[in-house]
């Protein structure tokens, strides 16, 4: 097999298939329609087994031109991109007659469109994972969000998708154009375009006194550019506005979608950068670890704090989004201020670690929200407003009860909201330690309190979900004795049972949560020849 092909082989796997599926789009036949998310989900689940596969192995996968190098961080994010993508792809199943979608999603007659589009942008991110060459790692960027813009528009027929598809697509129009600003300063400070020979030649410059990297003022306005467009994709403050809307606009099952796809290809990206910026290591500029510990900072408190004045939500995961952004920031802080090299390699695990709990965690609460109704609007007339076509439960009114009327949905929503918050035996708690050990390590005491108190912040909002779905009144209002939404979605119910039982799975059984340290561990190294240090879940508890 050619190197290329071979280093690109998941990749391949899932363009081809979606080409597939944009023809079969082609058929009016419903029957079709219903394959469609069958073979989506085949091409997930093998690319996942090779992945898997590839784990134990050391050897580096290139090209012979070195545009694009398959690693053990490529290959743990490849991984686990395919894992939570078969979870999207079960949330987005087509169960109503005609095979246009769910009670939570239509997608009309375009299913083959419409889960083309998804596997496109889990490519895209593969392509980030595996990128080093600052063109093909904006084309990844772009090709993993570009059918995210589609995916919003086309989701339900209600003007409020539309819109929000129009906001996400201009804003990250923006953002692009920011990125390749940056792109266009790096390249022309450098005259390369090699992720790793860039950050070859930023250490063969001056280093200060306290051994970090020095860049010249061109090249600090790259890496400031390009972390602002990363900024965008992860949700970070101030580039966070459009979250808010997007996710509320958007079908539930695309909301999840974007809670994980393009936040996971951002940080990615996000990472390369920083390594390239310390001179292949993570000796940054100071500017650069100032910046890295505000948006942190900014991030956390700003999606916390709005999260707690919403009413819609989806909305209020929307701002937890932007809050979890912020905690994987800390483990950046603490990647870019650490001196000693075991500290940063466990604040690398802390990131992919949260990462991977994040996507397991995250699929569960918008899944039961999707099996929820959406209960009809009382206006203050007296007026019943119909609940919108494709929408479940969205607000605090639609799920008041419903803990006591359908009890395994309310456990399920209380254990993926207590993982979120980052309780005790739950993958979330993990998460969060592991983000928090090295900041402690390198120092960062003031980064670590914040941090517990905006954890502490998000628990309210978290428990006003759990709280309303059990101990609040169903409405008066001839609604309460409305049925789950899809009582009969398996795909559904099997994405929020995997969900649930891989937050406790790995917040509880110790070996089965140092099995995903082990997949992480290897991931942190980025080809870096220094000893690496490995946190346990025993030790941990």
């Amino acid at each position: 097999m050619p190197p290329l092909l071979e280093a690109m082989l998941p990749e391949v796997i899932l363009a081809a298939v979606a080409c597939v599926l944009l023809l079969m789009g082609a058929s009016p036949r419903a029957a079709m329609r219903r394959a469609v998310p069958w073979i989506a989900l085949i091409a997930l689940a093998v690319v996942f087994v090779y992945q898997l596969g590839r784990g134990d192995r050391n050897d580096t996968l290139s090209d012979a031109a070195g545009t694009f190098r398959v690693f053990h961080l490529a290959e743990y994010i490849k991984m686990l991109a395919a894992g939570i993508g078969m979870l999207f792809v079960l949330l987005a199943w087509p169960n109503d007659r005609e095979a246009t979608g769910n009670p939570a999603l239509n997608f009309g007659t375009e299913a083959g469109e419409f889960f083309a589009l998804m596997l496109f942008s889990i490519a895209g991110v593969f392509l980030v994972a595996g990128a080093n060459d600052i063109i093909l790692l904006f084309l990844g960027i772009e090709l993993a969000s570009i059918p995210t813009y589609i995916m919003v528009s086309i989701s339900r027929p209600i003007p409020a998708a539309q819109e929000a598809g129009v906001k996400y697509f201009f804003l990250g129009s923006m953002a692009a154009a920011v990125m390749l600003f940056g792109f266009s300063y790096l390249y022309g400070t450098t005259g390369l375009i090699q992720l790793h020979e860039i950050g070859e030649r930023f250490r063969a410059g001056a280093a200060t006194p306290l051994g970090a990297t020095s860049l010249s003022s061109w090249q600090t306005l790259a890496v400031l550019m390009l972390i602002a467009g990363f900024a965008f994709k992860i949700a970070a403050v101030p580039l966070h506005f459009y979250a808010g809307d997007v996710y509320q606009g958007a079908a539930t099952p695309v909301t999840a979608f974007l809670s994980f796809v393009p936040k996971t290809s951002g940080m990615i990206a996000l990472i390369k950068l920083l390594y390239v910026a310390g001179g292949n290591s993570w000796a940054e500029p100071v500017t650069v670890q100032k910046l890295i510990w505000i948006l942190a900072v900014l991030t956390m408190s700003v999606g916390n704090t709005l999260g707690l004045l919403q009413f819609n939500i989806k909305r209020v995961l929307a701002y937890s989004s932007i809050a979890h952004s912020g905690y994987m920031l800390v483990g950046l802080a603490a990647l870019t201020s650490a001196a000693m090299p075991i500290t940063q390699d466990n604040a690398l695990q802390g990131v992919l670690f949260y990462l991977a709990a994040y996507g397991i965690m995250n699929a569960g609460a918008f899944g039961v929200l999707m099996l929820l109704p959406a209960r009809q609007q009382r206006s203050w007339s007296g007026a019943v407003t119909p609940a919108l076509p494709a929408t479940s439960a969205e607000t605090f009114e639609d799920i008041a009860g419903q803990g006591r009327r359908h009890p395994v949905l309310g456990l399920a929503m209380a254990v993926c909201c207590f993982s979120l918050i980052g309780l005790p035996l739950t993958v979330g708690f993990f998460g969060k330690l592991y983000l928090i050990k090295p900041a402690l390590d390198g120092h960062l005491y003031g980064l670590v309190v914040i941090m517990m108190i905006n954890a502490a912040v998000s628990a309210a909002y978290y428990l006003k979900i759990v709280a309303t779905m059990f101990l609040r009144p169903e409405p008066e209002d001839g609604a309460s004795h409305v049925e789950p939404a899809i009582p009969t979605s398996m795909p559904i119910r099997a994405a929020i049972v995997l969900s649930v039982f891989g937050t406790l799975l790995f917040g509880t059984i110790v070996p089965a949560t140092q099995l995903l340290i082990n997949q992480v561990t290897p991931a942190a190294q980025l080809e870096a020849p220094t000893s690496r240090g490995t946190p346990t879940a025993t030790a941990s508890r």
